[in-house]
């Protein structure tokens, strides 16, 4: 683990002992000093504690500053680790189960760096789907780490620059109509949920997804 020095862990270790053994304290303190084999329930935690503010109940003011101080974590990776775990939480959930992750070998977890590469580019939709999928087996079955993550994206954004135009404004027109069809189900589910349209309109937004469903295809 890069972010923790030897003296760091030794700081770690102290405040175990001072800390309650069943508390949150020293729970996240723990996942901290085993953080290359448990960073997503190191993840889990800090997002806890980040969202609630606990890092108050101890005596810091800001987030960052708890996670450097006292668990020995800087900030972008206190931060690279909350949004990585928020990203499985929400798009891989069956990596939060608790079988998998007592059962995997530190070889077989996804890296934190990868899965956070990965959720940038989920997060932006810079590729198709097919090319995040390949992108996704990268991660969490083929086991990159997120050099080479980085690597093989830059390689595939080049060959598409490398594309011929009209082929190309093809392509990323298929994506933008992709997108907002996604963005149209999100809508409409919400509303259909909350009942904030009549079922008239909800029926005949559900024509239009089906309509640009069949044209895509």
């Amino acid at each position: 683990m890069t972010e923790l020095k030897s003296a760091g862990i030794r700081k770690i270790e102290e405040r175990i002992k001072d800390a309650d053994p069943d508390s949150l304290r020293a729970l996240v303190l723990n996942k901290a000093k085993d953080f290359k084999t448990s960073w997503i329930a190191l993840g889990q935690a800090l997002y806890t504690i980040w969202k609630d503010k606990i890092y108050r109940e101890w005596g810091y003011q800001q987030f960052e500053t708890y996670a450097a101080k006292e668990i020995g974590v800087r900030k972008d990776t206190a931060m690279k680790l909350l949004k990585s775990y928020c990203f499985l939480e929400k798009e891989e959930p069956q990596y939060l189960q608790k079988d998998y992750i007592q059962d995997q070998e530190t070889s077989s977890v996804p890296n934190y760096e990868a899965v956070n590469v990965l959720r940038m580019v989920k997060d932006k939709k810079v590729l198709d789907p097919g090319d995040y999928e390949n992108l996704r087996k990268d991660v969490f079955q083929r086991g990159k780490d997120a050099k080479e993550i980085k690597k093989g994206l830059t390689q595939l954004i080049k060959q598409r620059q490398e594309l011929d135009p009209e082929e190309a404004r093809e392509k990323q027109n298929e994506i933008i109509i992709k997108r907002f069809l996604a963005t149209l189900k999100s809508i409409k589910h919400d509303v259909e949920i909350l009942k904030l349209l009549p079922a008239s309109i909800i029926e005949d937004t559900e024509k239009l997804i089906q309509k640009i469903e069949a044209e895509i295809n």
